[in-house]
This record gives structure tokens, C-alpha cells and sequence, in this order.
């Protein structure tokens, strides 16, 4: 901390003591004033807010004097540092920050013409209009997301920047510098208030599919989607658990790895599939239920869907897109369960299994349970691919007549027959219940 700061820091406990509140005008940066190159030749200076008046403040220092221009209450020279008193600035209550991060005339003329310009100091008065989607960012060469000037000051002239922080964030994969964060944070209310939901969807439509569970992570950390989308944001109280009823974690951050796993297979520019993803489980929200021990949430997928389409009307999607995710949300559990012939081909006829089935990879990933059903399915997917005309039973005449001691004869193809439409019933899943039906298909025929 430079002297000049610490004999402020002193004066203002002065203050203090004698019942008044006091504090540096926005510290780090006359910090920085005082520390940079060309005010070596200059008398170190720093300014001070507090409460009491000029006639109060003589009292309490009798070498003060007051300032000509008006600027401020009263200047104090002392031990080769002037000191300046402003009246402390509390009347903004929607931006009580910036009491605490003003720049003071004396502070502007300090500084160069390049910090000048990040600060947006134009005859203090309103800054000009963003030029370009990087206009009042500093360079991400700096290896961070920085607003130039007083980050409050930047985002009270536009607070779309807080969403476009976010989303430079979470796309570049860089952190947020602690300032710049604590002022989206500190803006979020305003951000929701003031920034339409079209604007905001318009930089959401930006993120990277690969890159949407970060920008969904920081929108939940900055207070920002529990405005935009609360149904989201709440399921970071609904448990989760796996297949065997073990909680392991929460809906959200189970929803965010879901996020993360989608893209990899296949689905890297899948905007739509990774939004679908992050309603795919909103219904667990409405629908959980702790009954003999355990979680569960029935027809989460059917609610999901609806409470869904609400969403996204809300946020403005197009219709197209919004019956998509919408049918992504509704059938997302059904590549979970075990399947027939049958209910594959059925599966096939419901429309986009890929996205489907990706979507079922990406939640099993997440909850890391197991594949068995899942490798099943696929097993069973790739057989339906085959035309029905060129299926085979699973048993040919001559395992059939082993098995039931047949002679060769019309009814051994008939049992053959009747195995194979057993197949595409899904009455006969394997070999062994595929043995059973022959056994018995011979035993009635005898009878």
C-alpha cells in the first residue's frame, strides 16, 4: 500500500472515533494514480468522502483549508501529502456501489488519455454507444474477461456487457477478473430488470454447444438464472440419485455434466440437442416424491415437456425449435428400459434417435451407471435396421428337432414359423426363451 494511502486510511480512523463515517474514494485505483510513473514529480495527493462539513471538519484538523473552486469541502496538507475531503455520497440506493467507486474531477485529471478513454470520461458525461461485440472489453491476450474502466460504472451504461462477459467466459474457456465479476454479480438484479429476454437469447445463441454448461454455470453463480429461468436454477435443491437409489449430488449439477457429455459424441455444433439437455430433467422439479425410502419422480419426462414449452415461449424461441426440444424432453427417458424388438421399432418411429440416443449416453455418463440396458438396446437397434423379410429365427430345423426330438417334417417348419413371429413380437428376446417356445410349441402340437 503506498504512505499516501496509509496517512488516508489513518485520517479517516480519526473520523471514525469521533462518530463520523469516512472512507477512500475508490482506493485501488488512486492506488494506481499514485503508483504510476508520471506522478513521481507530483505531490503525492489522495481523496477522501466523509460525513461531517467544513466547520466539523476545522475542529477536527486546524490546518485545514477550504478549496476555491468548490470541487471539494476542504484540503489538508500534511507531512508532504495533500488530502482532500469530498461529502460522502449515500442518496443512490439503486447503485450504492458506486458511491464507493466514484471518480472525482481531481482523480480524472490525474490520469493519461488511455485510461481516460477505458474509463468512458467524456466531459463526464454519457460514454459513446459500443461500437463492436468487444467494445469495453479489455484485450483476452491479458489471458482474462475484463471490463474496461470501473466495471459498475461500464455495466451501468450498458448491463447487456455482464451477459456477454459471461459468454466470452464460457466460449474462450478464461476467468472473469475478481472486479469485473463482483460487478455482474452486484448488477444481476439489474441486469434482469433492465435487458430484455430477446437480447439475452441473442448472446446465449452465441455460446458454443461444447461450451454451454460453463456459460449455464456462470449465469447460476452471478444470480442471473434464477431470474431468467428459476425452474433451472431450483433444481439445485432437488436430489439426484442413480439407478440404485443413491443420491449423488443434485438435479442442476447433474443437469450441467449432462451438458458437458452431450457434445461428445458426434454432436459437437448440437445447439438445440444441448438445450434440450438442460430441460431434459426440469420436471424432477414438480414431480418429486419421497415414498418407502427413496426419490422418485414419475412422468418427470411428460411434465418436463410442458413446464418446457412454457420456457422457452417465455424466452422467445421459434415455434420449430421449441417442438424440438420440447419432443427431445418427452422421449429422452426411453432408450433407458430394457427393449423388444418390438419397442425398438417403435423407438424408430418416434423421430430424431440419434439426438435420443445421445441424450441417454450423456445421463448414464453423468449419473455413471450402468450400460447393460442401454448395449442392449443398441443391440436390439441394429437388428431392426434389418428388413423383417430377411430376419432369421434364432433356432434353424435342425437345433429346433434336437431340442424336441422332432422327425424332419411340415411341423418343424411351422415351429419355425411361429418362432419368428414370436422374434418380432418380442415374445422371444434370446436363445433360451427361444428354446422354451420350441419346446413348448412341440408339446401342444402332440397333444
Amino acid at each position: 500500500m503506498h504512505e499516501a494511502i496509509k496517512e488516508a486510511v489513518t485520517i479517516c480512523k480519526t473520523l471514525l472515533r469521533n462518530g463520523f463515517d469516512a472512507h477512500v474514494i475508490n482506493a485501488p485505483l488512486q492506488e494506481e494514480l499514485l503508483s504510476a510513473k508520471n506522478s513521481r514529480n507530483r505531490t503525492p495527493a489522495v481523496d477522501i468522502a466523509c460525513e461531517p462539513d467544513f466547520e466539523t471538519l476545522s475542529k477536527l484538523f486546524p490546518k485545514i483549508e477550504s478549496v476555491p473552486d468548490g470541487r471539494a469541502l476542504a484540503s489538508l496538507e500534511e507531512n508532504g501529502i495533500i488530502f482532500r475531503f469530498y461529502p460522502l455520497e449515500s442518496g443512490d440506493a439503486g447503485h450504492p456501489e458506486l458511491s464507493l467507486l466514484r471518480v472525482t474531477p481531481t482523480m480524472a485529471m490525474q490520469m493519461d488519455p488511455e485510461k481516460q478513454r477505458e474509463l468512458r470520461i467524456t466531459a463526464y458525461g454519457t460514454p459513446p454507444a459500443p461500437a463492436g461485440p468487444y467494445d469495453g472489453f479489455a484485450a483476452m491476450e491479458e489471458g482474462e474477461i475484463r471490463l474496461l474502466g470501473l466495471p459498475d460504472i461500464t455495466l451501468r451504461h450498458n448491463y447487456l456487457l455482464a451477459i456477454r462477459a459471461l459468454r466470452f467466459a464460457a466460449n474462450f474457456d478464461l476467468p472473469i477478473e475478481k472486479n469485473t465479476w463482483m460487478a455482474i454479480v452486484r448488477s444481476s438484479g439489474r441486469v434482469l430488470d433492465y435487458v430484455p429476454a430477446r437480447d439475452i437469447m441473442e448472446e446465449w445463441r452465441k455460446v458454443a454447444a461444447e461450451s454451454m454448461h460453463r456459460f449455464v454455470r456462470l449465469l447460476h453463480d452471478a444470480h442471473i438464472l434464477q431470474g431468467l429461468i428459476p425452474e433451472v436454477a431450483a433444481l439445485s435443491r432437488v436430489v439426484q440419485q442413480n439407478d440404485k437409489g443413491e443420491i449423488n449430488g443434485n438435479v442442476f449439477e447433474h443437469t450441467l455434466e449432462c451438458m458437458r457429455r452431450y457434445p461428445e459424441e458426434g454432436f459437437h455444433y448440437d445447439w438445440l440437442g444441448v438445450m434440450a439437455m438442460l430441460f431434459h430433467d426440469v420436471g424432477k422439479l414438480f414431480t418429486a416424491e419421497y415414498f418407502n425410502g427413496r426419490w422418485t419422480y414419475y412422468q418427470h419426462h411428460r411434465v418436463g415437456a410442458k413446464v418446457t414449452r412454457k420456457i422457452l415461449r417465455r424466452l422467445h424461441f421459434a415455434q420449430e425449435d421449441s417442438d424440438l426440444i420440447c419432443h427431445l424432453v418427452n422421449h429422452h427417458m426411453r432408450f433407458h428400459f430394457m427393449m423388444t424388438d418390438r419397442g425398438i421399432r417403435r423407438f424408430r418411429a418416434v423421430g430424431e434417435n440419434q439426438r435420443l440416443i445421445a441424450m441417454s449416453r450423456a445421463d448414464l455418463q453423468a449419473r455413471e451407471d450402468s450400460f447393460t440396458s442401454f448395449n442392449h438396446n443398441m443391440k436390439y437397434l441394429g437388428r431392426a435396421e434389418t428388413p423383417e423379410q430377411m430376419l432369421e429365427p434364432l433356432l434353424n430345423g435342425n437345433e429346433i428337432m434336437e431340442e424336441t426330438n422332432l422327425s424332419p417334417g411340415p411341423l418343424v417348419g411351422s415351429i419355425r414359423d411361429a418362432l419368428l413371429e414370436a422374434q418380432k413380437a418380442g415374445i422371444v428376446v434370446d436363445r433360451e426363451s427361444a428354446l422354451r417356445f420350441v419346446r413348448e410349441s412341440a408339446r401342444q402340437a402332440e397333444a
